[in-house]
């Protein structure tokens, strides 16, 4: 069958795509929303995402509506889950895209009635109605592919696989008043830091970070801004403290538009493998990425941010089998990456991007 007869037959008007875990899974799914918008430019689109996502889609010129699944609070447990599926049932979709496979969000789907469950065939996967075979733990190729399979599996080739953030008008109106607060002016020159991550198998050594900020101040005249979640704000406050120049502190202190709002207005963006850096580099932002771990679904290959002028930095130490967060050798893939390491790779793009 042909790409275009299974278009015609795949006549959906109702479409929900779920994604709802983290901040770098949902921005780098959103290849696949404008995928299915330019598919299926009449459609209703819905994204299904958790609370501390929703900025990344709800303003999205491809997505009609952002259905918030809150899981730890208001849908926790079983009544408020029926509720839900209930509350998804009425507005009568025709497929639903389940990009984050969980036995939970299957049973919602199933529950929701939805006609067509596209999702992976894993955790309860038999509750689906057509299954994509999961192998996203052999890390054989990035994770806005995987994601395209959706699409692909509806005979929709997909023509654009750039991640897209969109930026509240509100958030730019903010950053405008708050550089103009701190005096900093369209002319500086400006170095975003994010030195934290979900993960300790992620998180470069705090000190380091500083290092290269120092470095890269004393050479390029920089000014810093330092920025992390609120959980994360004492790694930054370390950060922040041990860099010899003019630094903005905006850990816990930003929205996930706010944040982009902040790193479109920077030269450089250097981060921790993490959500953040994903959302600097949609915003247009050069990234350069600090990677441990080396299991395959784990890897650059799968989780590197993709602009055109990113970078990535990761060693491989020699490890039989990487543990991730159950490390037995104090994650000493991230402590090869050096301080020179990080400043060579920061000083080539920046040469670009001046």
């Amino acid at each position: 069958m042909t790409n275009r007869a299974k278009r015609k037959k795949n006549n959906f008007k109702r479409i929900l795509i779920v994604r709802s875990d983290r901040i770098g899974d949902v921005v780098l799914s959103t290849p696949v929303m404008k995928a299915m918008r330019t598919a299926y430019p009449a459609a209703h689109i819905a994204v299904m995402a958790s609370p501390y996502t929703k900025e990344i889609v709800e303003d999205s010129p491809y997505v009609d509506e952002v259905i918030i699944f809150d899981k730890a609070k208001e849908h926790r447990g079983m009544a408020a889950s029926v509720k839900f599926a209930l509350y998804l049932r009425k507005k009568h979709f025709d497929v639903a895209l389940i990009l984050n496979p969980s036995n939970r969000v299957h049973v919602l789907m199933f529950f929701s009635a939805i006609p067509r469950r596209v999702g992976f065939d894993r955790k309860w996967g038999f509750l689906l109605t057509d299954r994509i075979k999961h192998t996203k733990q052999n890390g054989e190729k990035h994770e806005i592919e995987y994601c395209l399979d959706f699409v692909r599996y509806l005979g929709i080739e997909p023509n654009d696989r750039i991640p897209f953030m969109p930026i509240k008008n509100e958030s730019e109106v903010w950053a405008e008043e708050l550089f103009r607060q701190e005096r900093i002016s369209k002319k500086d020159k400006l170095l975003a830091i994010h030195p934290s991550a979900s993960c300790p198998s992620r998180i470069w050594p705090s000190e380091r970070f500083a290092q290269v900020a120092n470095r890269l101040i004393q050479k390029h005249g920089l000014k810093v801004i330092v920025v992390a979640g609120p959980h994360d704000a004492c790694r930054a406050e370390k950060v922040a403290k041990n860099i010899h120049g003019q630094v903005l502190n905006l850990a816990g202190k930003t929205s996930l538009s706010q944040l982009a709002s902040v790193a479109k207005r920077c030269l450089l963006f250097i981060s921790s493998d993490s959500g953040p850096a994903h959302i600097a580099s949609a915003a247009g932002v050069p990234v350069l990425c600090l990677f441990g771990r080396s299991q395959r679904g784990l890897s650059p290959r799968r989780w590197m941010t993709v602009g055109t002028r990113d970078r990535f930095l990761h060693k491989n130490v020699g490890c039989a089998e990487c543990l991730a967060h159950n490390c037995k050798k104090d994650f000493a893939c991230l402590k090869e990456i050096t301080v020179e390491d990080v400043v060579t790779a920061a000083e080539e793009i920046l040469k670009g991007a001046q």
